[in-house]
Order: structure tokens, then C-alpha cells, then sequence
């Protein structure tokens, strides 16, 4: 494998090679990084975290595409009164 297939990093090459494993997490995705030879983390770069990250719909789509949208169940509130409590 050559430097710019480079995928997994040690601690001691990621150390070495900070600067050079980001930019490979820019442009050819997440670093694995390991330690004695085991997978402990992986670098992503910003755009690759915001797109993983990022809400597919806003909360109102969210309960819009609920199968409880138009099922006709009504909510009601209680009403209740509080109880006093001393802090």
C-alpha cells in the first residue's frame, strides 16, 4: 500500500505524521488510527463529520412523517395541579 492509499495509522506514525493523516482524511476518508495493532479510533475530516451528523429532516418533518400524524389519536392535557416542594 502506498502513502496515498494510507488508511490505518499507528500512535507512532500518526504522531510522526499528524499534519500529512489529516490531509489524507480530506481527501481519501477516515483514518483508522491503532495502537498495538487494534483499532482505537478514526480522523474524519470536518465535512465528512457534518454530513454524518447532520439531521436528515427538521424535527417538524420528523413528526409530519410520524405513522401517528393523521391516526386520529388525540392528546389531552392533565390537569393537575403541582404540589408544593421546599428546596
Amino acid at each position: 500500500m502506498n502513502a496515498i492509499e494510507k488508511l490505518s495509522w499507528s500512535v507512532a506514525d500518526a504522531k510522526a505524521r499528524f499534519s500529512e493523516m489529516i490531509d489524507k482524511a480530506r481527501s481519501n476518508g477516515p483514518q483508522t488510527l491503532t495502537k498495538n495493532g487494534k483499532p482505537i479510533a478514526i480522523l474524519v475530516s470536518i465535512e465528512e463529520w457534518e454530513k454524518w451528523t447532520k439531521p436528515k429532516e427538521s424535527l417538524i418533518e420528523f413528526f409530519r412523517n410520524s405513522p401517528l400524524y393523521d391516526s386520529g389519536i388525540e392528546f389531552e392535557r392533565m390537569d393537575a395541579t403541582l404540589r408544593d416542594v421546599e428546596l
